[in-house]
């Protein structure tokens, strides 16, 4: 039976939901395994990474470059410990973080670089990281984040004026040679209750008009001393807020942001947030991150464009799972993980799939990224819950596919996908139509920018749908 085929769209979820995959605390994991944990693709991954190609030791990651120096601080070292970001001039386009770049959009999510930098590297090196990042669509350029610290190197390196007209002058550059990268001013902001300005608001108001977003990092709970020291009653190297101060001061900060900016808002993101375990312990740390979430939610106005939580993986206690010392190769999931999937299923954080007319094979989709992406949808019924549910595809094509609020990849080597883990969640109860949705993120994870100069897009024809094969019996009936 032919089933009729709907051209829909993928765009933006009411707030985006983004992940931190990857940091001085934790490896980057990959796509697929954050996707059968999570059962759906972010909006973006966020990934940590480093730049001071200027010092004699770099591109050596700190850690090992300064393995015979005395730390008692995770910023102690001359950089940043950071992956070493391993682009840029004289650079190289094979390294690791273009691997997990190109593994985040196969996977159908945007990519947000987190960079910290030299302030003092000549246009050329901007200009090479721009042309690094220009074949990865709507990408998102976190530059010198947490600006108005004095932990990170950058601050050490440089007065507060000169690493804000450092990110004006990065913005412009990369925004000149790679249209397709917006970057993120991450500042301070209101940190006081009792103040109306920004943190070092005088050097930094002129950051606000240069980003196409604004960000703050915010932790409910922090142990910053980590892994140096533990988390103890009466000790210095941690702190504990409210969730309703901190909701408070994220708000207020927007709003400063956007009279600084003459009364024009831009997109507002929490570039980091978490309650961590080492101060609240795992089950308060599920209460501060669902108490923050309900508080969002009830809130009238459509203030913050996005969430990044740090991390998925991580050697202390700011992880959906926590690495095994044992076996660093695997994590345990904490009980955050559940709160956090119970609230990727809500209608706040899911991304707005529309309908649009009936389609025939072939169809050409467009994929402009994680908030903007054509697809295919066709209804599929089912008369109760299936022993099988299988897709048998006889193309190379590279597909993420929804069925029933759960998310799966095709690789484009891949023949079979098991739909089965949707209903094993979500078991079918009475008889109903659920539709089946396709999206074609580029294989290779990188857009093809040779086609008329578009950025933003590739494309994909579709001209066969896969076999659905639907069954609600075992092959074989038990014999006893």
């Amino acid at each position: 039976m032919k089933l009729p085929l709907t051209r829909i769209h993928l765009g933006a979820a009411r707030v985006a939901m983004d992940l931190t995959d990857g940091s001085e605390r934790g490896e980057y994991v990959s796509q697929d395994y954050i996707l059968k944990a999570l059962g759906r693709p972010m909006r973006s991954v966020n990934l940590m990474y480093c730049y001071y190609p200027l010092d004699k030791t770099f591109p050596v990651r700190a850690r090992h470059a300064f393995a015979d120096r005395s730390v008692a601080f995770q910023w102690d070292y001359p950089y940043d410990d950071y992956f070493p970001y391993t682009g840029g001039l004289n650079g190289s386009r094979n390294g690791e973080v273009f691997r997990q770049m190109q593994d985040i959009r196969r996977h159908g999510q945007d990519v947000t670089l987190t960079l910290t930098c030299d302030p003092h590297v000549p246009d050329e090196h901007l200009i090479a990281i721009a042309e690094d990042l220009k074949p990865y669509g709507r990408l998102m350029l976190r530059l010198n984040h947490e600006a108005t610290g004095r932990w990170f190197s950058f601050n050490k390196r440089a007065s507060y004026k000169e690493v804000a007209d450092f990110f004006v002058h990065a913005s412009e550059v990369i925004r000149a040679h790679a249209p397709n990268v917006q970057t993120i001013i991450c500042i301070g902001g209101i940190e006081d209750p009792d103040s109306t300005e920004m943190v070092c608001e005088q050097e930094f108001a002129c950051t606000l008009p240069a980003a196409d977003l604004w960000s703050v990092d915010k932790y409910m709970a922090l142990h910053w001393g980590w892994p140096y020291d533990i988390a103890k009653h009466g000790g210095r190297s941690f702190r504990r807020d409210t969730v309703q101060n901190v909701y408070d001061l994220t708000k207020r900060s927007y709003r400063r942001f956007t009279e600084l900016n003459g009364g024009q808002p831009k997109p507002m993101l929490m570039s980091e947030f978490n309650a961590d375990g080492d101060v609240t312990g795992p089950y308060e740390q599920c209460d501060m991150v669902d108490g923050f979430f309900r508080m969002l939610k009830a809130d009238p106005e459509n203030w913050l464009s996005g969430i990044n939580f740090y991390q998925f993986r991580d050697r202390g206690r700011l992880g959906l799972e926590t690495e095994d010392p044992s076996d660093p190769e695997n994590g345990f999931p904490q009980p955050v993980m559940q709160t956090f999937k119970n609230w990727l299923t809500d209608d706040m954080f899911l991304p707005q799939i529309t309908a649009g007319s009936e389609v025939t094979l072939p169809v050409k989709l467009r994929w402009g990224g994680a908030e903007d992406a054509e697809g295919l949808a066709v209804m599929l019924h089912f008369e109760g819950n299936p022993h099988f549910c299988e897709l048998h595809f006889s193309d190379d094509g590279n597909y993420m596919i929804e069925l029933n609020g759960r998310w799966f990849y095709k690789a484009p080597h891949t023949r079979m996908v098991d739909l089965m883990p949707t209903f094993f969640e979500q078991p079918v109860r009475e008889p109903c139509d659920m539709q089946l949705r396709l999206f074609a993120p580029p294989a290779s994870g990188r857009n093809e920018t040779g086609q008329d100069g578009d950025l933003l897009n590739c494309y994909t024809v579709i001209k066969k749908l896969p076999e659905i094969r639907i069954e609600y019996a075992p092959v074989e009936a038990s014999r006893d």
